[in-house]
């Protein structure tokens, strides 16, 4: 047997060879390579070199995962990923496989990945005479009459061989007799032996007679198997029974119920009497299966359906029907019915997905093979013809194959995860029979996540209002942003753009958390230094590469009542908030006797300030105005009053925990001649005093304009460049006299900026569609999405 495969060898090369030449100039073929290999043949035999056949990377199978990944047959053989050679797995009998079937072929579907191929290979079992031509039954018996006429014969068992073609029954022998010669008819694809009569039987001489039948098949060497006859001489009943058909042939659908008539042999004796009568019996040689599908009525012929036909099973069968009379000894006669089993559409169709993966990358282009689907039908002709289909509305689209009922599910479009992250794909296949059946299978595929989507804050811009003098290290605020992807797609981190802008610098005064984007400030905010400030805040994800995008927060500094208010006047030598006034004594009432001035650097109600008198030797001489700090006599003076008064006056703001300070004016009253000459010398020395603080004023109001104007310009500019309006949150008074006392407010229920001046309380109502004292500034902020904070 070695030595027989290790000869075959080059043939099963050249084979392989001469099938695929051929193959390759025919349009409809069923396999791209195909081999032949005797049945047999030791496991591990090499069959064929499939990757060298096809052209394929010896050195890349194995990476590929070079592989067979269907059919029910498959075990019978292997494909080395080393090589490329298919081999044979297991002990291959050719009659197991595919019983009488010619020619018995086994196709093999190849798969290799990355890129995907798929191949399909042939691989034909050529049958050995390895089966011996048997007999069911060890003897037969025959009882013929003497008077039986030369020439009259009698139909022998057949023997079996389960091998095909030449394997197969070939010649039937009888051993050397001077009685009986063998004769062959061929019945369809069947040789029946039958028995001849050569010479006139006589009882008398020889009741009983010895014969050996040898069947022989075909093979090289031949095999054969005997049967041994013995026949009977019996007295004479001349008449035998005759069909009305040698061979009967009906067909009969597999739905067929049971007791179904068939068909109706009919057979005449010539005989009277029981010589005539014929009784009808299955011929003993017969699959013991027949038995289980038919029964034959002795009486009258009928064969009727007893089991379950299926044409999947068995498409055709065929029967052995004797006839025998009653006559002593009775006589014989046979036929043969072949019934043939028409198809009906009882199969539904089967679907066989090979997936590649559960998942497809949403990156992935439109032609990536998904999955392999494979589909059969038991039944024949159009019954066996199937339609797939798949639903609507998925990316997938099934690619058919070179071979029937094999297609490919493919990607038809690219997929988006963050629109839909899984697909259930209903594969429909449906036969063409009448009435067409179908069945269903749905896979589920799901599409993997890349890095597609930026990072997106909640708001943009984002407005932050931060009472100045902040503690140190404490949040602040905190920005967030969220990401369409997954896992660590969608892992953000924050940082602070940092650059050497005036901007930038601010921005270095901050840190920010990395995980949860919260901002804490390393120094405390002075309003009176800087009023507002802006910085970029980015968002990026963690995946590869990574995608960002950044958001603008402005931050402005509110104020806190911080500053205590400042006397400009009166100021002594020694820096002391102190001051000597002198006033004739004729003067009337009403005369101003001086003006205390103040400045507080807060704004608003914080820098708004009040005077009041809380020492004063005669309150019926000095008022003071609590606005303005002017000090005037409320009457003439007398001779009783005295020549000195000390007036204490306090000054203080109006924030929530007041600060206040104090200047002391010391008034004399000189004669009306001494004040003039006094006057003329003071006047000149407080001419130069008002200058100076005159001067101071003005530089300090000329600061203060100048931050003011700088700031609203950058402001504008911001707005400007980013399509933004933001309004200025602080106004000063322009016509500024020394004391602050004017304040911004904010009214959300109007949503309009009120400028309170120094004549309003703050709770005091203004006349609806009134302007005084009012800067009505329109509310711009839902032109953009704009996240306020206050702290």
């Amino acid at each position: 047997m070695d030595l027989q495969g290790q000869r075959r060898g080059p043939q099963h090369r050249w084979v392989a060879f001469c099938c695929f030449m051929m193959l390759s100039c025919r349009q409809s073929v069923s396999a791209q390579l195909k081999y032949s290999v005797p049945e047999e043949v030791k496991v591990g035999s090499v069959v064929g070199n499939i990757a060298k056949d096809l052209g394929l990377d010896i050195s890349s199978l194995e990476e590929r995962r070079f592989r067979i990944v269907s059919g029910s047959e498959d075990a019978q053989f292997a494909v080395h990923q080393n090589n490329g050679v298919l081999v044979v797995h297991k002990n291959i009998d050719r009659e197991e496989l595919c019983g009488s079937v010619v020619p018995c072929l086994i196709n093999l579907k190849i798969v290799a990945e990355n890129p995907m191929e798929i191949h399909y290979v042939g691989v034909e079992v050529l049958d050995v005479n390895d089966n011996l031509p048997t007999f069911q039954e060890e003897e037969n018996v025959l009882e013929i009459p003497e008077s039986t006429l030369i020439g009259r014969r009698f139909q022998l068992p057949t023997a079996h061989d389960p091998d095909v073609l030449t394997n197969t029954v070939r010649v039937y022998k009888l051993n050397q007799n001077e009685y009986f010669n063998i004769q062959i008819r061929e019945r369809g694809e069947d040789k029946i032996p039958f028995l001849v009569l050569q010479k006139s039987l006589d009882r008398e001489k020889h009741n009983e007679h010895k014969l050996i039948l040898t069947a022989a098949d075909g093979g090289n060497p031949p095999r054969s198997g005997t049967l041994n006859i013995t026949v009977i001489v019996l007295d004479s009943n001349d008449n035998h029974p005759v069909f009305s058909q040698e061979v009967y042939s009906v067909t009969i659908s597999e739905n067929a119920g049971a007791d179904t008539s068939v068909v109706r042999v009919k057979a005449t004796d010539v005989d009277e009497g029981a010589n005539g009568d014929v009784e009808y019996f299955f011929g003993g040689q017969l699959d013991r299966k027949i038995y289980d599908m038919f029964t034959l009525d002795k009486d009258s012929g009928d064969i009727r359906v007893k089991g379950e036909l299926d044409f999947e099973k068995a498409d055709v069968y065929k029967l052995d029907v004797h006839a025998t009379d009653k006559g002593q000894p009775p006589m014989s006669t046979d036929c043969r019915v072949i019934i043939k089993i028409l198809d009906e559409n009882d199969n539904k169709p089967e679907i066989e997905v090979t997936s590649l993966s559960k998942t497809v990358s949403e990156s992935s282009k439109p032609g990536t093979v998904v999955s392999l689907i494979s589909i059969t039908d038991k039944d024949a002709g159009l019954n066996g013809r199937v339609i797939c289909s798949i639903s609507d509305n998925v990316p997938f689209e099934l690619k058919p194959s070179f071979q029937d009922n094999m297609y490919s599910l493919v990607l038809k479009q690219h997929v988006d995860r963050e629109s839909v992250s899984q697909y259930d794909v209903t594969i429909t296949a449906t036969d063409c029979g009448q009435p067409p059946l179908s069945v269903y299978k749905t896979l589920s595929i799901d599409v993997s996540d890349v890095n597609d989507n930026k990072p997106e804050f909640l708001h943009s811009p984002y407005e932050v209002y931060l009472v100045e003098n902040n503690v140190p290290g404490n949040v602040i605020f905190s920005v967030s942003a969220s990401d369409k992807d997954l896992n660590e797609n969608a892992a953000l981190t924050y940082h602070i753009i940092r650059d050497e802008s005036s901007q930038g610098k601010s921005a270095s005064f901050l840190n920010i958390n990395s995980e949860n984007g919260q901002i804490t400030a390393l120094k405390s905010f002075d309003f009176e230094t800087l009023k507002t400030f802006q910085f970029q805040v980015v968002a990026s994800d963690s995946g590869t590469p990574s995608l960002s995008s950044n958001v603008t927060v402005n931050v402005f500094i509110l104020d806190q009542n911080d500053n205590a208010p400042v006397i400009l006047y009166p100021v002594s030598s020694n820096g002391s908030a102190e001051g000597v006034e002198e006033i004739p004594r004729n003067v009337n009432a009403g005369h101003l006797v001086t003006k205390v001035r103040a400045y507080d650097a807060d704004i608003g109600y914080n820098g708004w300030l009040l005077f009041s008198l809380q020492q004063v030797t005669d309150h019926s001489l000095f008022g003071l105005d609590r606005y303005t700090g002017q000090i005037r006599t409320l009457r003439s003076f007398t001779e009783t009053d005295e020549a000195e008064h000390k007036l204490l006056i306090l000054v203080k703001d109006n924030g929530n925990v007041s600060l206040s300070a104090t200047a002391t004016v010391l008034v004399k009253l000189v004669e009306p001649k001494e004040a003039f000459a006094a006057s003329d010398v003071k006047s000149s020395a407080k001419h130069d005093e008002e200058n100076n603080v005159t001067f101071y004023l003005m530089i300090t109001l000329g600061s203060v304009s100048a931050l003011f104007l700088i700031s609203i310009i950058v402001l504008i500019a911001m707005q400007c460049s980013k399509s933004t309006d933001y309004t200025s949150k602080y106004l000063q008074e322009p016509n500024y006299d020394g004391t602050l006392c004017h304040s911004i407010q904010y009214r959300s229920g109007d949503k309009r900026y009120m400028l309170v001046g120094p004549r309003m309380s703050v709770g005091s109502t203004i006349v609806p569609g009134s302007h005084a004292n009012t800067l009505v500034l329109p509310d711009r902020r839902k032109t953009s999405e704009v996240g306020h904070c206050y702290y």
